[in-house]
Formats: structure tokens, sequence, C-alpha cells
């Protein structure tokens, strides 16, 4: 059930519902709750947005699962990511939630909440250029493994990460042009360009994967498959891994 008013009272309101895969949302301070459609007059419970502490009573997290998660869990550094920062998606539980009215910016305006929605999407969909920040690194990766194995100097290789730079800067550079091409509202606030917000998002949905892809054939299948640091670095079977996964010097 979508986020909704449950209760009015003279300082605020209390909302019930649900969000899902919200990213970020343990590491952040506040959280922002808003429509996520068209709304008609029989909504206007649900044309509701304000501002939450994330630590607020009667929310609950459900944390989401990713496929590689448990590498994360096993010790070591190699497979923990940013263990201080990393993002996540979790599921947002509403149970009677309180929000004062100081902290209410739309209650029953439910006319505003499609344009809120357009308005939002296109901020989101131009900011995707963090994408190429992991695409920056997977090239990175790409071109080390090609160059252990001694193929850096070979066409096909060069090619491949060469096509995965062109990928990758498509989107940042959607991403900076949707922001270039920015126009002032009466309030002075900017509005980013809506048609390069969509394309960015349009191209972030099938990029990246093929920048994955090109990374894999470049570095072999054993990228998806290999021990990990707990065996690299076991007494037995350790130098095992090691002597066999040695590298073209």
């Amino acid at each position: 059930m979508f986020v909704h008013v449950v209760e009015q009272s003279a300082d605020g309101v209390y909302i019930s519902g649900a969000k899902a895969h919200q990213t970020g949302c343990i590491n952040s301070h506040w959280l922002l709750v808003m429509p996520t459609m068209r709304l008609g007059e029989e909504d206007k419970e649900f044309a509701i947005v304000g501002a939450i502490p994330v630590d607020a009573e009667g929310i609950n997290y459900i944390y989401g699962r990713q496929s590689c998660d448990l590498r994360s869990m096993n010790g070591g550094s190699i497979d923990q990511g940013n263990v201080n920062y990393g993002g996540q998606e979790a599921m947002i539980i509403f149970e009677r939630v309180f929000i004062p009215n100081e902290l209410i910016f739309m209650r029953g305006e439910y006319d505003f909440a499609a344009t809120l929605v357009e308005r939002f999407t296109n901020y989101h969909r131009r900011s995707y250029v963090c994408k190429t920040g992991l695409g920056d690194v997977l090239i990175g990766a790409a071109s080390t493994v090609a160059e252990y194995n001694g193929l850096s100097k070979v066409s096909h290789i060069k090619d491949k990460l060469v096509e995965m730079t062109f990928l990758n800067e498509t989107i940042f550079g959607l991403g900076m042009a949707a922001s270039h091409q920015a126009k002032a509202t009466e309030s002075g606030c900017y509005l980013c360009d809506a048609m390069l917000a969509n394309v960015c998002k349009h191209h972030v949905t099938k990029m990246p994967y093929e920048i994955g892809r090109l990374a894999q054939d470049i570095s072999g299948g054993y990228v998806a498959t290999m021990p990990g640091e707990e065996e690299l670095n076991h007494k037995e079977i350790g130098g095992l891994i090691r002597k066999y996964l040695k590298v073209r010097s």
C-alpha cells in the first residue's frame, strides 16, 4: 500500500504505507517521502510530501539482498567494497509515523503530484552520471587484467577498452548536458533539460551492462567464479591458488 495520511492532528500528520528499494536510506539522516504517480481528487490522502528523520518511531527497514553480498561477509577486505559509505537498497515500512507541520511541504494538493514526480525524476535521471564512476573503475580493472595477461597491446583488446570508454562517457556527457541546458524558473531554481535527462536514463538501462560484458570478455570467465580472499589466504590451499593463478611476468 502506498504511503498515505492515516490521521491528522493540530501538530502534524501520521502516515502509513511502504516504499520499495530505497537506495541509500539506511546511511542517510533524513527521508523525504513523496507521491510516485499522477493522483486524482480521490487520492488526497496520498498527496503528502514531508521530511522524516531516518530513526523516527514507527519506521522499519528491510534490507535488500544482492547477488554477491555473501562474499563481503567472509572476512578480509578485497570483497567488502566501500564499507563505510557504500550504497544499499531497503524496503521501508511506515507504521503511523509522525510528520510535524513544519516538515510538511505538500498536503492534499493532488493536482501537483504528476508535476512533482516529473521534476524529481528528471533530476534523478541526470544524476546517473554516478554510474560512470563505477564504469571508470571497471575499465581500469579490465585494462589491468589485460596487462597482467600480457594482452594490453593486442588490437581487439584495445578496441574493447575504447568501446567501454565510449559507452561510459556517453552516459556522463548526457548527464552533464542535461544540467548545462537547465532553465531557470521564476523562483530562481533551475530545472534540468527533461529530454537529455531521460535519454541519459535510457542509455543507463543498456550501456553499463555492455561495459560489464566487455570487461568479462577481456578478463575471462574466471572473474565470475574465482575463489574468495578467505581461500586465497588459507594456509593449505592459498599457496596452490597463487601457484596456478600466476599472471604473465
